[in-house]
């Protein structure tokens, strides 16, 4: 049911206090640590001196001077933060009182808050089996409320999962290096080699998020399945004991598959089901990420 202008409002408003007070009280200094000085912008050239890294020494201006200088570089203090969230059919689903796609709003709005705080550019770009929307990085308050309302409000047009194509559409649009956080079930096998090409350009974090009926089937009797993004609609026996190791089995498979994908392209994933607190996830990875 589509919610109405007020609700939006409140639901927005609600979202900006969450993420503000998280960001304070939670993420202090953890966000900014993890992320800032991974890149490093030319400052100027000077004499060397005892000390210095050989690696950094300007040999054209120390040969035409005779004399060796070396090149002084500082922390880049602005970042962009890319959210690549996933809008498919299978965002819809779940079992507790959040769906997939509730939870993924709501860990989106707390990144896009966390970013403004630390006066870094924020952009979105939705996706489902094909690019749905793209908002430009931007700075303020006003465009993260803009981004959270297109949250709240996302009506995809597709249901279909290709992150592969989505990744390659921001891989060709970006050429600043950001910080990239994409949000999404990963039910789609399509995106190993995009990730790689990404993985060089960009500081990758994939947030898994999945649901506990993602992992095991209830035992309760004959039951019609939908595929969401298909649309595909089956007749499953739960009561059936193989069935329910295959199905279980299969969700490790693909999670371990996910893995090494992330693993192969030098990036980093995180798994956070729909029931389970997912600041102390974001935190114990913030927190690693200044070790």
């Amino acid at each position: 049911m589509a919610l109405t202008t007020a609700e939006i409002l409140k639901k927005v408003r609600e979202l900006e206090i969450k993420s503000k007070k998280l960001t304070r009280h939670i993420f202090t200094g953890e966000y900014h640590s993890a992320f800032k000085g991974r890149g490093m912008l030319f400052k100027e050239v000077r004499e060397y001196q005892h000390g210095d890294d050989i690696r950094f020494i300007d040999w054209n201006v120390s040969a035409r001077f005779n004399h060796p200088f070396s090149k002084l570089f500082e922390e880049e203090r602005e970042l962009s933060v890319m959210l690549l969230v996933d809008v498919s059919g299978s965002s819809f689903f779940g079992t507790t009182l959040n769906r997939k796609k509730d939870l993924i709003t709501e860990i989106a709005a707390v990144l896009a808050f966390s970013a403004i705080s630390n006066n870094d550019k924020v952009g979105v770009l939705f996706f489902s089996d094909t690019v749905e929307k793209f908002i430009p990085a931007k700075k303020g308050r006003d465009h993260v409320l803009y981004i959270v309302r297109e949250l709240l409000t996302a009506k995809p047009k597709h249901t279909g999962t290709k992150l592969g194509e989505a990744l390659r559409r921001f891989n060709n649009s970006t050429r600043q290096k950001s910080i990239t956080f994409i949000l999404s079930d990963f039910l789609d096998e399509s995106f190993n080699d995009a990730l790689k090409v990404a993985g060089k350009k960009h500081d990758v974090i994939g947030i898994k998020i999945y649901d506990k009926m993602d992992v095991d089937l209830p035992a309760i009797g004959l039951m019609e399945a939908k595929d969401l993004e298909t649309g595909e609609t089956v007749m499953v026996d739960t009561n059936d004991f193989v069935t329910r190791r295959e199905y279980h089995q299969d969700f490790f498979k693909h999670t371990e598959w996910c893995k090494n994908v992330f693993v192969q392209s030098g990036s980093d994933l995180l798994h956070i089901r729909t029931d389970e607190d997912y600041v102390k996830v974001l935190q114990k990875f913030f927190i690693g990420r200044n070790r």
